[in-house]
């Protein structure tokens, strides 16, 4: 058998940039002591969207806070990726981890809305996933989160590509 991983489609995506939507998930400010005095930078982590299964992140650093945010915006839509999703939730379970971060995402009815917190809700609402029950576990650090809720969402595979690959209609792949 195959490996699993050949199965997933982690291309980047190239979205019209009119399209995207940003959210900006955090801001750090650090200081450098110097004998002047203290100099600030700034970090942003931003996800952008467009609300039908494209998602990316990026990570900007500047002097000031807004030039650190676009330049977030810009890495975000480098890497952007698509994700499946089947009637407004993901089509399946999955976990995802990425350093000390570990994040579960289950499919939920139609109704429940984004059960998820801080970055893990960023991430999922701009990707355009509107019923889905989250949960973080271990480090709750944004950067950790975030790349942990897109190595779940780009593990997900697509219901149909499924049904295919096994010769089955969509409503066996569901009911067993």
């Amino acid at each position: 058998m195959s490996n699993n991983n050949s199965n997933r489609d982690t291309r980047n995506v190239r979205q019209p940039e009119s399209d995207l939507k940003d959210k900006v998930v955090a801001i750090n400010r650090v200081a450098k002591v110097t004998k002047g005095g203290r100099t600030f930078s700034f970090t942003a982590i931003v996800v952008v969207g467009d609300g039908n299964g494209t998602v990316g992140h990026g990570l900007g650093k500047a002097g000031e806070v807004t030039d650190a945010i676009t330049k977030a915006i810009e890495d975000a839509k480098k890497n952007c990726v698509k994700v499946p999703i089947f009637k407004g939730t993901i089509p399946h379970e999955q976990i995802g981890k990425f350093g000390g971060g570990f994040v579960f995402i289950k499919p939920a009815s139609s109704g429940t809305g984004v059960i998820a917190g801080g970055a893990m809700r960023a991430v999922l609402e701009s990707a355009g996933i509107h019923n889905v029950l989250a949960k973080s576990k271990g480090s709750s650090n944004p950067h950790n989160v975030v790349k942990a809720t897109l190595d779940a969402l780009t593990k997900l595979r697509d219901p149909f590509a499924v049904a295919k690959q096994r010769g089955i209609n969509l409503k066996k792949v569901f009911n067993g």
